[in-house]
């Protein structure tokens, strides 16, 4: 068991301090957070470039070290002899909280083991802001970060997802997001309700609130510009249980229940019935119409 007592001294040791840095608008970040980047000896930001211009527009001067996925087994000996020799650190990512999709939390590993302390600020975090603004239910969620790019790995995380009843969040570029979208019609009905939020509290933030079919519509006609954050509504595990219910009927009674229940065109129910049961939309349209 380790035991931290966050503002107590120890041994001379300095203290790792995780500060979130703005999300878009400057003006979210906190004083508190301030003070600390004025204090640390040391920030370790995923890119300097970037953080400079942070510090610069709050005129605070301290030493900068790189530390991102590339060289963070490299860097982590190094900043963890620095706390050990009584100097400060915060890590700061390019935006948000530090310690999520960046390699922080390797460093908080060690600096757990070696008994530095590591005292976490509250901020800005991309996934939330998005989350209690879409409209989707907010009480419970599973934060699921980036996907992986190939078709197939999304599709088995979708289809490990779709049974979840709480709502999802991902974060995904504005380049891949339509065919992430169109990965997700291979598990989910077009109909499923998502919301994708971009340039979050920018003066170009935007919500987008729909079905993934409604969603992909737009996509095809508008481009977007900024990251993204694409949240999935949960309640999926009846669904779940209907189309496996489904599976036990005949290729007509499940057309024929689809355009009934979600009041579908002949077309569009063969084609769901088709994803459903992973059969060419071909053999379901010739058995439907007995041909």
């Amino acid at each position: 068991m380790n035991r931290q007592k966050s503002y107590k001294e120890l041994d001379g040791r300095g203290c790792l301090y995780l500060v979130p840095t703005p999300i878009g608008n400057l003006e979210d970040i906190s004083y508190r957070a301030l003070k600390i980047l004025n204090e640390v000896d040391w920030v370790a930001s995923e890119d300097t470039r970037n953080t400079q211009k942070l510090l610069n527009h709050f005129e605070i001067k301290v030493n900068q070290i790189s530390f991102h996925e590339h060289n963070s087994q490299q860097r982590i000996p190094e900043l963890i002899a620095y706390l050990q020799a009584g100097q400060s650190i915060a890590q700061v990512s390019d935006a948000g909280m530090p310690s999520i999709s960046d390699p922080g939390h390797d460093l908080v590993q060690a600096c757990i083991v070696e008994n530095i302390r590591v005292v976490s600020l509250p901020g800005a975090t991309a996934g939330v802001t998005a989350l209690i603004a879409s409209g989707l239910p907010s009480d419970q969620f599973t934060f699921v970060g980036f996907l992986p790019r190939k078709k197939g790995e999304q599709k088995a995380i979708f289809e490990k997802l779709m049974g979840r009843e709480e709502t999802q969040i991902i974060y995904e570029s504005p380049y891949r997001v339509k065919s992430t979208l169109e990965n997700m019609l291979d598990v989910y009905p077009e109909t499923h309700p998502v919301v994708l939020c971009r340039e979050l509290t920018k003066i170009h933030e935007e919500y987008l609130r729909g079905s993934i079919r409604e969603l992909l519509d737009y996509l095809s006609e508008n481009d977007i510009k900024g990251e993204c954050c694409l949240l999935i509504g949960g309640g999926t595990e009846q669904l779940a249980q209907e189309q496996a219910e489904q599976l036990t009927l005949t290729i007509k009674e499940h057309v024929d229940t689809l355009m009934t229940e979600q009041q579908l065109s002949s077309k569009a129910a063969i084609k769901e019935v088709a994803k459903i049961r992973g059969l060419k939309k071909q053999e379901v349209y010739k058995e439907y119409h007995e041909i």
